[in-house]
Parts: C-alpha cells; sequence; structure tokens
C-alpha cells in the first residue's frame, strides 16, 4: 500500500515528510519521493527503492520550503524506477496519489488529443494533467480540483499543491484513507495516524467523496459538489511503533474496509491495468503444459482455493483437485508432474498446508504459493510465489487477505485461459477491465449498505443457528459466512450449497432459523429462488443478499434484501463477500465478543 504524507509548516518540512514516511514502511514501497514549494517554483527529489536512498538524495540537495507533500509508492501502472516515482509536476502542478485511476486511458488520450504530453507510465500523470488544463481554462485552485474529482473513477486518495499558492495542501478521497492532522500554526495531511503521530495526535478522517482544503491554521471540507460538511475531530493512540485501528473500533473493521486499496495494489501486480491485459509471467509454472491443478488450504484459504476451482475449470478448462491442508497429505492421492500444485496460507507458516507442500514436492510437482508474507516457509520452498500484497492483517478472522487471495487467483485464472487458448484478446481485456473496476465498487459497497448491515445484525445476534446458501462461487462464499459469523461471534452457522437443501438442513428450518442466501443474478439465479421459496414455505426468515437484478427479479417475503450492484461473475465473490464480512463483524459486537481476538483461535496455526 503505497504511503501519503502532506505538510503546511511554520519551518521547514522536507526531513519531517520523510521521517513520517517511514513509519508507513511497513505498508510496503518500491520508490519514494517528496516535493516542496519554495520561491513560487515546486522543487522534488525522488528515489528508486528504499527511503535510505532519498535521503542519499537529500543530504546532497536539500530542499527548503514550509508546504510539501510525500509519498512511498506500491508500482500499479508503470514499473518502480524514479520516473514513474512521485510526486508528479505538470506545469505547476504536484500531485501524490494511492489507488488506481480507472478511466486513466480515456482521461489520457483525451489529454492527449489536445496536445499534452505525458512523462510518466502512471495512471497518477492524469490527475495532473487535467489539473493543468484546468488551471489554463482560468479556474482557480478549489474549481480545478472539484472539476478534476468529478472527472475521474476508481478508488484513489490524492494530495495536490500548486506552485501558485504557498498557502494550501488541497486533498480527495473515495477508497484508501486519509487524515487530516491539526497542530499548532501548522496542519498535516497522512495515509494514517501512525504517519501524523511525530507531530499530532488531534486528527479527523475524511470519508468516500470528501474534498480537503488545509492551511496552516485548519481545514476546510466539502463533498464534491462544494457543499461543506463536517469530520469529527478525535485524539489518535497511535504511535509511531503500533499498527493503529485509525477511526475504526476493532482491526477487522478497518481491515474490511482497507479492501479496497489493497486489492487495487494486489491487482497491479499481476495485471496491467493501462492496456487491459493479465501480465506476461516469468514464474516456472507452464499453465499451457498442464494436465491438472492441485489446491490446498486450511480454513478461509481452502474457501479461497475453493472458489478459484471453479474459476480455473471454468475460464481455463483446468482440472482442480482440491481439500483442506489436514486431509490433502493423508489421502495418498495420486499425482503426476504434468499437475502443479497451489497452497495457499495468509502466513505462510500453517503447519498442515506446509505439510502438504512437501508431499507434492517429493512427487516431483512445480509448486506455487500465494501467501502474504513473501520470506515464509511456503514461500521459500515452493518454485513461484504469487504474493497478495494485503499487508498487515491484525484481526484473527481473515478478511482483507481472503478478498485479496481471491483477486490474485481470479488474475491468475485468466491468465491460464489465456495461455490455454480459451480466452481471446477480447474476452481477456474484458475481464481485467472488470477486475480494475472492483476497488471502486467496493468503496460504494462498504458505503452504501454499512447502515443496513449494523441494523440487521443486531436482530442476528438474537438467533442461536443461522443457515447460509450459495450456489457456484456463491457456495464458498455461503461457506466463508458461516465461518465467519460463528469464528467471532460464537452463533451456530452452517454453510451449505443450496442444491443440498432437501438432502437434509431443510429438516432444520422455521421461524427461528435465518437463512441467508447468497445469490447474484447468474446462470443458478433461478434455481436459488427456488430453494428461497422451499425456505419461505417452512416459515424460514431469509436474508437475501443478491443484486439489483436479483431484487426486481424475486418476489418473496424477506426479513432483509441486501442489494449490490450488478457485476460480472469474475468479480462477484469479492464484492458479496463485504455485506458477509460485516454481518460476521456487526453480530459479534452487538454479542459483546472479542472481535479481533476470539477465543481457542490463533491467527497463524504452526502445529497439526
Amino acid at each position: 500500500m503505497c504511503g501519503i504524507v502532506g505538510i503546511a509548516g511554520n519551518q521547514p518540512v522536507a526531513e519531517r515528510l520523510v521521517d513520517a514516511l517511514k513509519r508507513l514502511e511497513y505498508r510496503g514501497y518500491d520508490s519514494a519521493g517528496v516535493a516542496t514549494l519554495v520561491d513560487g517554483k515546486l522543487e522534488r527529489c525522488r528515489a528508486e527503492g528504499k527511503l535510505f536512498n532519498l535521503e542519499k538524495k537529500l543530504s546532497e540537495e536539500p530542499l527548503p520550503g514550509t508546504l510539501g507533500i510525500a509519498h512511498t509508492r506500491w508500482a500499479t501502472h508503470g514499473v518502480p524506477n524514479e520516473t514513474n516515482a512521485h510526486p508528479h509536476f505538470v506545469d505547476g502542478v504536484a500531485v501524490v496519489h494511492n489507488g488506481i485511476i480507472e478511466n486513466f486511458s480515456e482521461l489520457r488520450d483525451e489529454l492527449t488529443a489536445e496536445g499534452a504530453v505525458f512523462t510518466t507510465q502512471t495512471d497518477t500523470e492524469v490527475v495532473a494533467q487535467l489539473l493543468a488544463r484546468f488551471r489554463r481554462e482560468g479556474m482557480d485552485a478549489k474549481a480545478a480540483m472539484l472539476a478534476m474529482l468529478n472527472r475521474i473513477t476508481g478508488a484513489y486518495a490524492l494530495v495536490v499543491m500548486f506552485a501558485d499558492d504557498a498557502d494550501h495542501l488541497y486533498a480527495g478521497r473515495f477508497g484508501p484513507p486519509l487524515a487530516i492532522g491539526y497542530g499548532r500554526g501548522e496542519m498535516f495531511l497522512g495515509s494514517d495516524a501512525i504517519a501524523l503521530s511525530p507531530f499530532t495526535n488531534d486528527i479527523s478522517y475524511l470519508m468516500d467523496g470528501d474534498f480537503a482544503v488545509i492551511d496552516r491554521q485548519g481545514a476546510e471540507v466539502t463533498d464534491y459538489a462544494g457543499k461543506p460538511v463536517k469530520r469529527q475531530r478525535q485524539i489518535s493512540q497511535a504511535s509511531a511503533f503500533v499498527v493503529d485501528k485509525g477511526n475504526h473500533r476493532h482491526f477487522m473493521e478497518k481491515e474490511i474496509y482497507e479492501q479496497p486499496e489493497v486489492i487495487s495494489h494486489a491487482l497491479s501486480h499481476y495485471v496491467d491495468l493501462a492496456d487491459h491485459r493479465v501480465k506476461t509471467s516469468d514464474n516456472v509454472i507452464d499453465f499451457k503444459a498442464l494436465r491438472g491443478l492441485a489446491i490446498s488450504a486450511c480454513g478461509t484459504a481452502y474457501l479461497a482455493g475453493l472458489t478459484a476451482k471453479y474459476w480455473f475449470e471454468r475460464y481455463a478448462r483446468l482440472p482442480v483437485e482440491i481439500d483442506v491442508a489436514s486431509e490433502f497429505r493423508y489421502r495418498e492421492m495420486p499425482l503426476s508432474t504434468d499437475q502443479a500444485a497451489f497452497f495457499i496460507s495468509q502466513s505462510g507458516e500453517t503447519a498442515d498446508t506446509l505439510a502438504s507442500l512437501r508431499y507434492c514436492r517429493e512427487a516431483g510437482l512445480k509448486i506455487g504459493a500465494i501467501v502474504n508474507v513473501r520470506e515464509s516457509s511456503i514461500a521459500r520452498e515452493a518454485d513461484a510465489i504469487f504474493p497478495i500484497m494485503a499487508g498487515p492483517e491484525i484481526g484473527v478472522a481473515s478478511t482483507k487477505a481472503f478478498t485479496c487471495q481471491l483477486a490474485v487467483l481470479a488474475s491468475l485464472a485468466v491468465a491460464a485461459g489465456k495461455a490455454r487458448g480459451l480466452i481471446d484478446e477480447a474476452n481477456e481485456k474484458t475481464m481485467v477491465r472488470h477486475l480494475a473496476e472492483m476497488p471502486r465498487i467496493m468503496s460504494a459497497v462498504l458505503n452504501r449498505i454499512q447502515p443496513q448491515i449494523e441494523g440487521l445484525s443486531r436482530e442476528l445476534s438474537k438467533f442461536k443457528d443461522v443457515l447460509y446458501l450459495g450456489r457456484g462461487t456463491s457456495y464458498p462464499l455461503a461457506l466463508e459466512g458461516a465461518l465467519k459469523l460463528k469464528e467471532i461471534s460464537y452463533i451456530h452457522a452452517e454453510g451449505y450449497a443450496a442444491g443440498e437443501l432437501k438432502h437434509g438442513p431443510i429438516a432444520l428450518i422455521d421461524e427461528n432459523m435465518p437463512v441467508i442466501v447468497i445469490a447474484p443474478h447468474d446462470r443458478f439465479f433461478e434455481k436459488t429462488v427456488s430453494n428461497m421459496q422451499e425456505v419461505a414455505a417452512r416459515g424460514g426468515r431469509i436474508i437475501f443478499i443478491t443484486d439489483e437484478k436479483g431484487a426486481a427479479a424475486s418476489k418473496l417475503d424477506t426479513m432483509a434484501t441486501i442489494v449490490l450492484p450488478t457485476v460480472d461473475e469474475i468479480i462477484a465473490p469479492m464484492v458479496f463477500s463485504l455485506p458477509v464480512q460485516l454481518l460476521a463483524y456487526h453480530t459479534a459486537v452487538f454479542m459483546g465478543t472479542d472481535v479481533d481476538q476470539p477465543r481457542n483461535l490463533a491467527k497463524s496455526v504452526t502445529v497439526e
């Protein structure tokens, strides 16, 4: 995850900006840069690699100035080099940016046709070019910012500095976090409270759709129409050495809301967001030559693998064997060297998964590791590492690691389909576009459904048993929903394939059994609705999680209907995971359980 810092100060800011960036190193980055305003001129220093490279350059050529912005970049569009490092400059405009500008290709073509010359490979440059154009047209800085924010789409946090404005920094947020820090005669902006902790603990968090202007005395926050909004100031408990909850009650809640940002970074590693192509891999696993794929994992990671089974078999026609790791290696499954094996683990240290990897290694299979920790045991023993780039996940119940696993596996399934000749160029571009839209859609969903889910969870907390149903990729999501609910709320919950309803679980259904049905309007929708009718006929209380098409097509009375945007099947599991996670989280909050550290559970299971 990239990091942003901005200071409107009363003393030189360059060293302080770098110091703040150091507190964001845990987020991961591949280049860094600082810009300040000096006598009406923008000056900057950028460097590839770690912050000590930037510090060395600054020691040789110091940057004066009391107004400045800084950034650590994790490459999305364009290779990680100094040219693509932030801040970006265009005609007196300086920009730092986290996230993805989805419509940057269209904007770049539009601006190029007008004569703009692009000097980087990044999506961020379109923001600077747009702002420069609006300023040339006579807009002041504030008007230009609002015009720009109403032109771009995606998930982003932006901080901007103008050469002709020595007093203000400008910021916009939709998706990645951004906080305002209040000091004495100076003000700050940062990706989180940790970055701001050396300067102030008096902060407020911008919400999606917020536009902020700060000077040395305070901040003005509006929506994108320029209408003022209020954001509560609070005292942060963050320190330079502790990952902070921000304005969230629990780490789990924070990590749920981080998903749009971290998924954008995960996707950038596997797909070209500029040309809408999957990236050519240097890894040793040749999908074209494979006869089959074996997948193994534990817990939530296993359910990510189960979802991927549907993708690999549908899009790449690649048969998949999958089992939980504690069973996988004892099955004595016949294996051959024309198969590959994928092992999924957030920590990369899961004992059963590691043992299954070694079983496949002895059989001569090529090994792929889908992990969050590149230095972990599973990663070290694999032939190919597929990092999920979720960042630190503190809550024991996995949320952002799960959806990042899904995003990586979806990207790999598209790559496999392309390699095996089943996905042509047009379909590849369409599928990658859908993946690229996902961070923006997830941000919008989180903002829209939270109030409804919080109210519904209060009702759900009164029940002792809950049933989840789904078909296709919604079946693993039903299993994940049940797992999350029992993990953190201690309510008994079970997930079933909806078609199995009549083969047993229907006997449990009465007015005391809520049934949560996950049913986007896909190929399986009509059959799932038939199962819902069977539940309704027996007095079951249905919580229906569907999309706009599904809500319009179903006429059943429900306890609640949670309506999500209609999305393509390739991204539906990630989008539909959000209400499932929030239901479990808010129910546990109402139950008064220890959400981040539920009883008897550990984050990493390193024994069998």
